[in-house]
Formats: structure tokens, C-alpha cells, sequence
């Protein structure tokens, strides 16, 4: 039985309580049904799943009766999600950070999208990160130049996830307005637009649906653009400063699969005519690991808190939350594998899986080194 008195802390309401139990529930009951040997149809349904019984809700503003997103929320269903499966927490977490500028900062009309997404009807992408720039987002090269009424994409995107079974992508481009960064502004397009195509799928170390797009010659009517020309680096750091503690919750839920799983191993096996647990070094690995973990949820939860108590920006606080809590769940899986012995590098095995789960989140929003640039910066402005 994983740990839940966390939720008794005060960063929570009853609310979050009901939240977290209602979910366990569900993926107890409903996630063993998926097949993830083709791994794009695995996200298909696990999108029309988590539409169907309401979890998108959560992912994005109601269009009819728009309001602010929960972070608490988000954070509580990613990391019961990915305690469950990984997957099953890319599906859901694609669909918010693909729609946040719609969230955030769409037009009416845009957000008409959300009723689709949110009801697992349509899936969603954020296509933010080129070849040449990566982190380095006031670096992007690709063009959105102007046409009569509208506009012209040129240009590449690539470690898109979801390209390629996605409906909508939300898409940054350069203007041209002022160099660098404020140069860029935010599209919608639909992804059967006229010229964007899929160059290129990419597989990594644990599946999940991921592409490198080709913009050629893309026309998008004026309307298509979210916010107002020169605003795209401002609107995606909106987006990323919402979900980026969403990661961290991601990261948390696979360290607690990875000490859940350790304190049953360690309990059933035997060595040298006792438990493993009776032994003061495998004492030392469970406490590192639990120590990891409530660290980990107490920055992840601050940083939501914080957000959800009407901070403007809380960059600091997720930059922390994500650093932290994704290297320290690298740390926790490692030590899980290690104290299952030959079984924890076994294909298929709880371990294999998280170690290959994990990885990915230490790079992607924002890799670590970006997050101690980011919490740096923060903390001598601070300083004065």
C-alpha cells in the first residue's frame, strides 16, 4: 500500500483528498487492460479512457466557464498516474502542456478545441523545441512570416511528443518582431494543415510518441495566432512555468513505485537466513530513498501551492521541484534496481521499467543544468 499521508499536509484541500483516492481507484481497476504493444494506439486509448471518465477535465479550462487550472490538481494526477503507468501519465500530461496557450491565452474560437481534448476526443502537442536550439528557445530559427491575411510557416520541429498521432499542434515561431526572444509568437494548427507533414519518428528508451515535423510553406489565416505577434516566449514560459512542477509530480510518482516495490523485495527475500530488510545497509538505501521522496513531494507541492494561491510566476519554486525531484527519482530507481539484484535489470521487471522511464524526464521541459541556470538567475535578483 503506497504512502498517502501526505495528503494530510496543509498545501491540500478535502477536494485533493477525494481527487487522489477517486484516481487510484480507477487506474487499479481500468489501466491493466492496455495493450502497450503498439504505442501509439496505447495513447489513443488512453486518451479516449481518461476523456471518457472525466481525468481531462482537469488538464484545461472548461471554454464555457473559463477559470485558472489547479496545479495541486495536475501535480496529484500525474504522479498517481505515473505510479500506475508511465504511459498512461504522458497521455494525460500531453493533452494539458498541448492546449496550456489555448488555456492560458486562446481566443474563444481557439479554445473550442478544448472541448475535444478535454473530452479525450482529440489529441494535443506543444511543438516548441528545434534541432539547433533545444533548451535555447530565444534561439528558435523557424519562420512564421507574413502573408496578406496571415501567415507563412517554414521551418522544423523536433522531440514533438505526440507528433504524429496528434490533431492540434500549438506551435512557436519567429515574427521577427525584435530579435531574440521577442521575436517569436504562438500558433494553433490543426494537424492537417496543408504542408506540415511528419519528417521523421523518433523512438527512445521507453516508448511513447514522438517526431521531428517539416513546416513547408504552412498557411494559417491570421486568427490562427494565439496572443498577439511577439508574445510566443512569453507564452510558452507561461505554459512551461504551469506544468513544469507537473514533471517533478511525474518523477514522484515513479520513486514511489520504486520504494513500494524495494519495501516488498527486501521484506520477502532471504540472505544469509534472514530478510534483506534486517540488514543495516539495506536500511540505509530505504531511508535515502524515503528521504528522497518526502523531499521531493514537499518542493513539488510548495511549488503548486504557490501557484494556486495567485502567484503570477513561480519559475523559481518549479525549477527547484523539477531539478530536485526527477534526479533524486533517478537516484531512488537506481537504488530499487540495484536491491532486487539480477531480477531488477530483468526486461519487463517493475525496475527495468522505471529506470527506463525515468530518464527522459531529467532533460525534457527544461533539462537539469537549464533548471539550476533558472533557479540561480532567480536567486540573485532576488538578492538585489
Amino acid at each position: 500500500m503506497p504512502d498517502r499521508s501526505f495528503l494530510d499536509w496543509p498545501f491540500f484541500e478535502p477536494r485533493h483528498r477525494e481527487l487522489g483516492a477517486a484516481l487510484d481507484d480507477w487506474c487499479a481497476t481500468e489501466l491493466g487492460a492496455i495493450d502497450h504493444g503498439d504505442t501509439d494506439a496505447a495513447c489513443r486509448s488512453l486518451v479516449a479512457r481518461l476523456g471518457e471518465d472525466g481525468w481531462l477535465t482537469h488538464s484545461a479550462v472548461d471554454p464555457d466557464a473559463p477559470g485558472s487550472l489547479d496545479v495541486r490538481s495536475l501535480c496529484l494526477i500525474r504522479e498517481t498516474l505515473a505510479r500506475h503507468d508511465g504511459l498512461a501519465d504522458f497521455a494525460f500530461a500531453m493533452q494539458g502542456l498541448g492546449t496550456g496557450a489555448l488555456t492560458l491565452f486562446g481566443t474563444p474560437e481557439q479554445r473550442d478545441w478544448l472541448r475535444r481534448t478535454r473530452a479525450g476526443q482529440a489529441i494535443s502537442a506543444f511543438a516548441l523545441t528545434e534541432p539547433q536550439s533545444g533548451s535555447d528557445v530565444a534561439n528558435s530559427a523557424m519562420t512564421a512570416d507574413r502573408d496578406g491575411n496571415g501567415y507563412v510557416l517554414n521551418g522544423e520541429k523536433t522531440w514533438i511528443s505526440n507528433g504524429g498521432i496528434a490533431d492540434v499542434y500549438t506551435v512557436f515561431a519567429r515574427t521577427g518582431e525584435a530579435p531574440g526572444a521577442k521575436g517569436l509568437s504562438a500558433f494553433v494548427v490543426p494537424a492537417d494543415t496543408p504542408g506540415l507533414e511528419v519528417a521523421e519518428r523518433l523512438e527512445v528508451v521507453a516508448p511513447h510518441p514522438l517526431a521531428r515535423l517539416r513546416f513547408d510553406d504552412v498557411r494559417l489565416d491570421a486568427d490562427a495566432m494565439i496572443g498577439q505577434p511577439g508574445d510566443g516566449f512569453r507564452i510558452a514560459m507561461s505554459v512551461l512555468d504551469v506544468f513544469r512542477s507537473t514533471v517533478a509530480a511525474a518523477a514522484l510518482g515513479f520513486a514511489r513505485r520504486a520504494l513500494d516495490v524495494s519495501l516488498d523485495r527486501v521484506a520477502e527475500r532471504q540472505l544469509f537466513g534472514a530478510p534483506l530488510s534486517d540488514l543495516q545497509m539495506v536500511q540505509g538505501h530505504l531511508a535515502d530513498m524515503a528521504l528522497d521522496v518526502d523531499a521531493s513531494a514537499l518542493l513539488i507541492y510548495r511549488a503548486a501551492w504557490t501557484k494556486d494561491s495567485g502567484a503570477p510566476r513561480v519559475s523559481r519554486e518549479a525549477a527547484m521541484a523539477k531539478l530536485f525531484s526527477t534526479d533524486q527519482a533517478q537516484r531512488v530507481i537506481d537504488k530499487a534496481v540495484q536491491l532486487h539484484g539480477g531480477d531488477g535489470v530483468r526486461v519487463g521487471g517493475v525496475p527495468e521499467q522505471l529506470y527506463r522511464d525515468i530518464r527522459a524526464l531529467r532533460i525534457y521541459e527544461g533539462a537539469s543544468d537549464v533548471q539550476k541556470i533558472v533557479i540561480a538567475r532567480a536567486t540573485m535578483a532576488a538578492h538585489g
